[in-house]
């Protein structure tokens, strides 16, 4: 049926949602609506065909270019039939990018949601195949014919989807972002999640009875202060020795559903700011760099060693290409995104990923991303000019906001603009900019006033996204990705949910471009590696910043390799640029 074929749609039935992990079960392919087929090569019961003749059966058709195939969520099927040593030549399209770029703030993604509200069909849950919780089976003990049957309905569903979805997208206009950024990622990220990184799982450990150590300590000065011993995990005392027997104010702390004030890390960082005696100030110093240390222990010092694949002895974190509304990706297991960098401590957990031996690691990381596109859409010349002039931003800034010489500008000052620069990229009200600095609500709306004076080419960026926004329901990245927000349209929306949505209209045109030339320039930096026959891959993305590792002899021709490759993603009217930095682990970095 396959030698006629004009497209395929697959998908794996596995034994682990880890797909660099999973063991490959059976694997199902439709060429036509209503016409599919489901291939066991490893349940425990029924008839099999052995993997070999399989993989031999189906190479040549994996393999050919000119076949359109398909998948939902096609990276894990890409992975595990890699792994298997089937390849699979590219583009291979999938469903669930296209259904994301239509609405990338759903939460109905996932196929069987999918092919409910599209096509009207009602499938099979696979919990309803293998169980859940503890009687939870592995799909290659499920019943044979009920499997087939799932992985079959998954691959017809597949193909029609696209039939539905695809012509839609054409429609809206971002056919392009798909074809030129999104199609070709799938491969790009594939490569990388199946790198992997490497981790010092004996520095991890050694992190971890320090931190250990350093909470044993905090707790006894604790108490000491305190004067008494108490459970410090129970909400119930913590509140009562602060509010009672400490006598911490009250005043904006909000209060449990038991009637408690509450000790969340939201309210204890209130206390934090409040007008408090030496002791309060010593006692709540230690209560959040305890919470601080005790969710550093847990999330990654302790939890990363056990993400290790005992195959490849390497990390191998997943990333979603559609992690964000904006365009920007995520990552889990771990999540890069956020692994703590303002802090000292938290920045050592970077320096348990390492280069492999012999190599080295290279971060390439945008300058000031957000802020050059916020230049080049708002057309403001005083922005251009001071990035052209290659000028620190901040520092310009802040003599144009001061009337002060550039070589008068003061750290507070910089500081200062700094802040402003960035809130601005949000949105952010004066009440914003106050909350993020010493300033009251009034005396931080005068110093948007003058911002605004100052760039006003940028005011009037924030007055045009946002009527644009409130007549067509929707704003788009330099590129044409959309992001929509229909509610704007409708002028009852209450005063605090229109602000932030306004907030987040501002915002998306920007991060979604830095998204989009992010993507263009791991797609392009993915092709020139390649090309020039070079071993130097890339490991991890995370924010504006890439993660390359790369053996020390290829260091000359990488570097300048990359920064051209970033540099001329897009080309904008101020000039992209890029930090390189290299080193055994990512933490101990000098300038390449």
């Amino acid at each position: 049926a396959l030698q006629n074929a004009t497209r395929l749609s697959f998908d794996v039935e596995t034994t682990s949602t880890d797909a660099m992990q999973a063991q490959l079960v059976g694997l199902g392919v439709a060429w036509a609506v209503g016409q599919a087929a489901y291939i066991p090569v490893a349940h425990t019961k029924g008839k099999q065909l052995p993997w070999e003749q399989v993989r031999t059966a189906l190479a040549p058709f994996f393999a050919d270019p000119a076949l359109l195939k398909m998948a939902h969520n096609g990276k894990y099927d890409l992975t595990v039939c890699r792994r298997h040593g089937l390849p699979i030549a590219g583009p291979i399209h999938d469903t669930l990018t296209i259904a994301w770029l239509l609405d990338p703030a759903s939460h109905s993604l996932g196929l069987k949601a999918l092919a409910l509200q599209e096509l009207g069909m009602e499938m099979t849950e696979i919990s309803e195949l293998i169980g859940s919780g503890r009687k939870q089976i592995t799909i290659d003990q499920a019943p044979l014919d009920a499997t087939g049957a799932y992985c079959a309905d998954d691959v017809d569903a597949t193909l029609q989807l696209y039939d539905v979805l695809w012509p839609r997208l054409q429609a809206s206009g971002m056919a392009a972002i798909y074809t030129d950024i999104e199609l070709p990622l799938l491969e790009v990220l594939t490569d990388m999640e199946m790198a992997g990184i490497r981790l010092d799982t004996d520095f991890l450990a050694g992190m971890s009875t320090e931190l250990a150590d350093r909470l044993v300590e905090l707790e006894a000065k604790l108490f000491e202060l305190v004067g008494h011993e108490f459970n410090q995990r129970s909400t119930q005392q913590l509140s009562q020795v602060l509010f009672d027997e400490l006598g911490f104010p009250t005043n904006r702390i909000k209060k449990t559903s038991s009637g408690r004030y509450s000790t969340a890390v939201s309210e204890l960082e209130k206390l934090a700011n409040a007008d408090l005696s030496d002791e309060q100030q010593e006692v709540i110093g230690i209560i959040m760099e305890q919470r601080q240390l005790e969710k550093l222990r847990g999330t990654y010092v302790d939890a990363l060693p056990s993400l290790v694949n005992p195959e490849t002895g390497r990390v191998h974190t997943s990333f979603n290409q559609t992690g964000a509304v904006t365009g920007r990706m995520s990552s889990n297991s771990p999540n890069l995104q956020n692994i703590p960098i303002r802090t000292e401590l938290g920045r050592q957990i970077r320096r348990a990923f390492v280069a492999k031996p012999g190599w080295l690691l290279l971060s390439a990381d945008y300058s000031q991303v957000e802020l050059r596109i916020l230049a080049h859409v708002a057309k403001e010349q005083a922005l251009i000019d001071a990035f052209n002039a290659d000028l620190d931003i901040h520092a310009a800034t802040a003599a144009r906001l001061f009337g002060i010489d550039l070589a008068d500008v003061q750290s507070a000052q910089r500081g200062l603009a700094k802040t402003i620069n960035f809130a601005t990229i949000y949105g952010v009200s004066a009440f914003g900019l106050s909350s993020r600095t010493e300033m009251d609500p009034k005396q931080a709306q005068q110093f948007l006033d003058q911002y605004f004076e100052t760039y006003p080419a940028i005011q009037d960026y924030i007055g045009d996204t946002l009527q644009f926004a409130r007549e067509q329901g929707y704003v788009q990245t330099l590129l044409g990705r959309k992001r929509f927000f229909p509610e704007l349209m409708n002028e009852r929306l209450p005063y605090n949910q229109r602000q932030a949505v306004e907030r987040a209209a501002i915002n998306a045109p920007i991060q979604g471009t830095a998204a989009d030339i992010m993507k263009m320039a791991m797609e392009q930096l993915h092709q020139r590696l390649q090309t020039a026959g070079l071993q130097a891959r890339m490991l991890l993305q995370v924010h504006d910043e890439l993660v390359l590792e790369i053996p020390p002899e290829e260091q000359e021709t990488v570097v300048p390799l990359i920064c051209d490759t970033m540099e001329s993603a897009y080309k904008l009217n101020v000039p992209l640029k890029v930090d390189v930095e290299i080193g055994k682990n990512w933490y101990e970095m000098v300038d390449a």
